[in-house]
């Protein structure tokens, strides 16, 4: 049995940084995207960034050169590095991770605030 496990959330002050890790367990075969999304309250679910198989990457514009979205496809792995973080910024933070073949994994969310 799968499971993706996102961690790393966690409270901080705006301008400050914190990296999310995300794991799966189990077998995965032909993983070809990994990102991350993010749900405020009262909000949809919205795309933080995502990479593909092959280092292509896409990021949501309003994260663009604060977040930098990175794998480690031995580890079945993904990281989001969040930096020069805002309150807006302030969400739970889902991992998904898609395979070649369409099956879809979504880890339990891991909160992120952003506050003084």
């Amino acid at each position: 049995q799968v499971q993706v496990v996102e961690s790393g959330g966690g409270l901080v002050q705006p301008g400050g940084s914190l990296r999310l890790s995300c794991a799966a367990s189990g077998t995965i075969f032909s993983i070809y995207v990994m990102g991350w999304y993010r749900q405020a309250p009262g909000k949809q679910r919205e795309l933080v960034a995502r990479i593909i198989t092959g280092g292509s990457t896409d990021y949501a514009g309003s994260v663009k050169g604060r977040f930098t979205i990175s794998r480690d496809n031995a580890k079945n792995t993904v990281y989001l590095q969040m930096n020069s973080l805002k309150p807006e910024d302030t969400a739970v933070y889902y991992c998904h991770m898609g395979t070649a073949t369409g099956s879809h994994y979504w880890g339990q969310g891991t909160q992120v605030t952003v506050s003084s």
